[in-house]
């Protein structure tokens, strides 16, 4: 389809001119088409607005617009960096990203369980996952959502995998065999795990509303034993992104699986809620999330 060619070919234009931009013109691009993009007013900013409407339900009209705006200056922000990622030499990498609570990664890779980091759609994860792997020198395995065109999806599947990661596919079926795998080896997995991409997701209370967030990391450390760790991360105004590794999420002692992985998720939700309060100009969704939300869509 022309659609999807075209498609294709922006984001190849992105990851072959952007990345040759110095960064300060990078920046500045970014800023200006996030403000041309948030002031025509379209599906995905005034999803965004409602989304944010949810997680600040005080604020009024104007502020909800000056949230929606740096909003969409911070995921334009995410494209940028995620467009130039691969030119990053060695200290750019090492000096993007200022995480806070590491040893809870360190200690548990080190004490030979597997741990999986469980991120919502914070500042970017893209610069936390390169961070990881040049920083600590550590690979981990991570899963990508299927997109339209395929060669699209091709193209992301072999833009993180330059940057040291291993990437599966959300779709048929072998992801969760693989993720168990390389956590039983003691390796990292590391999920973004906010939006629920099935029909298998666990209902969860997020802001004072039902969505629905993946069950895949609750099941992963029931089943492997593996550390399961929420993450947040955050933008301060300076070219470094901050981060914080939250302690462990524990599995039940007692309760059904269903019940266990219900109680773990809730429990995912109420950091990531935590995190997205103190910083929602760097929550970057901008789809329908709340159950609410998906029922207003005509069948």
């Amino acid at each position: 389809m022309l659609r999807d060619r075209l498609t294709d070919g922006l984001y190849q234009l992105g990851w072959s001119a952007v990345k040759k931009l110095p960064e300060p013109a990078a920046a500045r691009l970014g800023r200006r088409i996030a403000d041309t993009v948030w002031k025509r007013r379209g599906k995905g900013v005034l999803r965004l607005e409602s989304n944010l409407a949810r997680v600040v339900p005080d604020a009024s009209p104007e502020r909800l617009a000056e949230l929606s705006r740096a909003g969409m200056r911070s995921y334009m922000r995410y494209w940028m960096e995620s467009f130039r990622l691969p030119a990053w030499d060695e200290e750019r990498a090492r000096s993007s990203f200022d995480p806070k609570d590491v040893h809870h990664l360190t200690d548990g890779l080190a004490s030979g369980r597997g741990v999986i980091l469980a991120l919502p759609h914070l500042a970017n994860w893209d610069v936390a996952g390169v961070w990881v792997t040049r920083a600590l020198g550590i690979p981990f395995t991570t899963v990508a959502e299927r997109l339209k065109p395929d060669s699209l999806y091709d193209r992301f599947v072999a833009y993180r995998e330059s940057l040291g990661m291993e990437v599966l596919p959300h779709t048929g079926g072998s992801a969760f065999g693989t993720l168990a795998r390389r956590l039983r080896d003691g390796g990292l997995v590391c999920l973004v795990a906010d939006r629920d991409l099935s029909s298998s997701g666990v209902e969860v209370d997020f802001f004072g509303a039902t969505a629905r967030m993946p069950a895949g990391p609750a099941l992963l450390a029931q089943q492997t034993g593996a550390l399961l760790l929420p993450v947040t991360l955050w933008y301060d105004g300076t070219p470094l992104m901050q981060g914080r590794v939250h302690p462990a999420v524990e599995v039940p002692a007692s309760g059904t699986r269903a019940e266990r992985t219900s109680a773990m998720t809730q429990a995912l939700a109420d950091v990531f809620a935590g995190g997205i309060a103190e910083h929602p100009e760097d929550w970057h969704m901008l789809q329908r999330l709340w159950l609410a939300d998906l029922e207003e869509r005509p069948a």
